[in-house]
């Protein structure tokens, strides 16, 4: 019996292909190693400008749906990140089931780059939270489908300085559209998590003499970097309580949702958190109705992918930083775009780049000699 339609509910309903968070992903690959304990998930968003470059993320999630969810919504962030940098790369991200403290050995890291190196460059990977520059160096010994691996071995090293370089230019351009100066001076900032990348915008904010307060789950680090950078520990327990100039989330995402994006008490909300819009219609909405200015992650968060890039394209260190201090230009068009159509800066961004892939998509016109 030849089915000639499949029925549409079955199309729907799964837990992929019926995803909120689905756009259309290329390939979502499922990994999984019983000797190693491997359970990982490969999302690649879109191919058009180049090969899927993006992370992998190493969580203890609390369940696959979870999992899925993640690798969804940052393979598709990916894309635009890489279309409104002017990069010439796809979309993809990773994601490995797993307590990065507890479970990651160098078994499972070789597993796991035996399946991105089956994708035959389709992916390329690289640093991102609960993995570090060594790790990209293990899996490297097993695919060259890897950025990020130490200069030692001919790498751009740790990303992370990088990425807080590029979400400080973006807070400066949403502060001068904002103040009508991109002075941080005695601005009071929160950061919202203080891994390596807040740990390092903090260190810019303090260095130009902004009031940074500071906030993460792990206590012993919060207390580090305050002793570090002399920054004042939040100790409150509902951050919206608090009136400050600038929020930062540089932890996980959705932090803007249907609470905070009605009571929180700031004028921008600048970070290197991925996602940060639990409903990016919806909240970014309502951040602008109420005034408050959202500089778009995927683009001030960017500088990483501009330092991995660096090392499938051979360029250094100064076409690097020149490349992610342009976001402060690109920040500063995208307000500009947001203010002059009436949308949201998040969707002047998306459109932006959706405008850049629409463009390769073109055929190219060819010319008799």
């Amino acid at each position: 019996m030849m089915i000639s339609k499949i029925d549409s509910q079955y199309q729907t309903d799964g837990p992929v292909f019926g995803h909120d968070s689905f756009d259309n992903h290329e390939q979502i690959v499922f990994c999984t190693d019983k000797d190693t304990g491997l359970k990982a998930i490969i999302g690649i968003h879109n191919t058009t400008l180049g090969p899927a470059l993006g992370g992998t993320r190493m969580r203890p999630y609390k369940n696959e749906q979870e999992a899925i969810t993640d690798v969804l919504r940052l393979s598709r962030g990916m894309t635009y990140k890489s279309a409104i940098t002017g990069l010439n790369l796809g979309g993809g991200k990773a994601v490995i089931i797993g307590d990065p403290k507890k479970d990651k050995t160098p078994e499972l890291m070789k597993r796991f780059a035996e399946f991105v190196h089956g994708l035959s460059g389709a992916y390329i990977t690289a640093e991102d939270m609960g993995m570090e520059t060594e790790d990209m160096d293990t899996i490297r010994d097993y695919t060259p489908y890897v950025t990020g691996i130490s200069e030692s071995r001919g790498g751009a090293g740790n990303p992370s300085p990088i990425t807080a370089y590029g979400v400080y230019m973006g807070m400066k351009s949403a502060a001068c559209f904002k103040y009508g100066s991109d002075v941080l001076e005695g601005k009071s900032i929160l950061v919202e998590g203080v891994g390596h990348v807040g740990e390092a915008l903090v260190e810019h904010l303090t260095n130009e003499g902004a009031k940074v307060m500071i906030t993460d789950i792990d206590q012993e680090r919060l207390k580090l970097i305050s002793d570090r950078y002399g920054a004042a520990i939040f100790s409150g327990s509902d951050i919206c309580a608090l009136k400050m100039d600038i929020y930062a989330p540089c932890a996980l995402g959705a932090t803007i949702n249907d609470y905070s994006a009605s009571k929180l008490q700031a004028d921008i909300v600048a970070g290197a958190a991925n996602n940060q819009l639990a409903n990016a219609a919806k909240h970014g909405q309502e951040l602008m109705s109420r005034g408050i200015i959202y500089a778009p992650d995927f683009l001030i968060n960017a500088g990483g992918i501009i330092n991995v890039f660096a090392e499938l394209e051979g360029y250094g260190r100064q076409e690097i930083m020149t490349k992610t201090k342009n976001i402060y230009n690109t920040t500063t068009k995208i307000l500009e775009r947001s203010r002059d159509e009436n949308i949201t800066p998040n969707t002047a961004a998306m459109k932006m780049a959706n405008e850049r892939i629409a463009q390769a998509k073109q055929p190219k016109s060819h010319t008799k000699a």
